[in-house]
């Protein structure tokens, strides 16, 4: 699956040498309908910059890809009127990638669409189980994390409380759109 950026056709969407139906553009994400889409308002949100798999994107770019994925989720229930949204990332050819460049898929779903994302789940031992928890987690052990943001101070004063209007509160206005 290596690709150059050169051949890679994401690239060649990003810098507008094959067209696309661009939905959402900043400087760092890019969002387009897929025309040969699993629904109608199917989107790839994808960086600008080149990376084949998420493993290679910086954890800046990986955050601006999925807060922008999840816009477009709430923008297709908002525009389309669906009842659900399938967001994955197929990450290597076997998971079936099938373009050497990340990218977030954003499905949207109505029941009885005919997709079908499901998978007859794997039952393994517990000598299985624990040697793949063993093996993840001496690789986790291995993983840098950056230092947190510094946390803002919280005050020693009783807070007033806030009340926030249904058009202001997001979780109400996710569960409206519940059938």
């Amino acid at each position: 699956m290596a690709q150059s950026r050169e051949s890679c056709i994401i690239c060649q969407i990003v810098e507008n040498k094959v067209p696309s139906l661009k939905v959402y553009e900043d400087d760092i994400t890019l969002a387009v309908l897929d025309i040969n889409g699993a629904n109608p308002g199917h989107c790839f949100v994808m960086p600008k910059n080149h990376y084949p798999i998420i493993e290679q994107v910086p954890d800046e770019e990986l955050a601006s890809v999925f807060g922008i994925a999840n816009k477009i989720s709430s923008a297709i229930f908002d525009s389309l009127k669906v009842q659900g949204t399938n967001i994955f990332v197929a990450n290597g050819i076997p998971a079936g990638q099938t373009v050497a460049h990340f990218m977030v898929n954003v499905i949207p779903r109505k029941e009885n669409d005919g997709i079908n994302l499901q998978w007859k789940p794997k039952q393994l031992s517990e000598e299985e189980m624990s040697t793949v928890e063993l093996k993840l987690k001496e690789q986790v052990e291995n993983i840098e994390v950056k230092p947190e943001k510094k946390k803002r101070q919280i005050s020693s004063q009783k807070a007033e409380p806030k009340f926030i209007s249904d058009e202001d509160d997001f979780f109400m206005s996710q569960m409206r759109r519940i059938p």
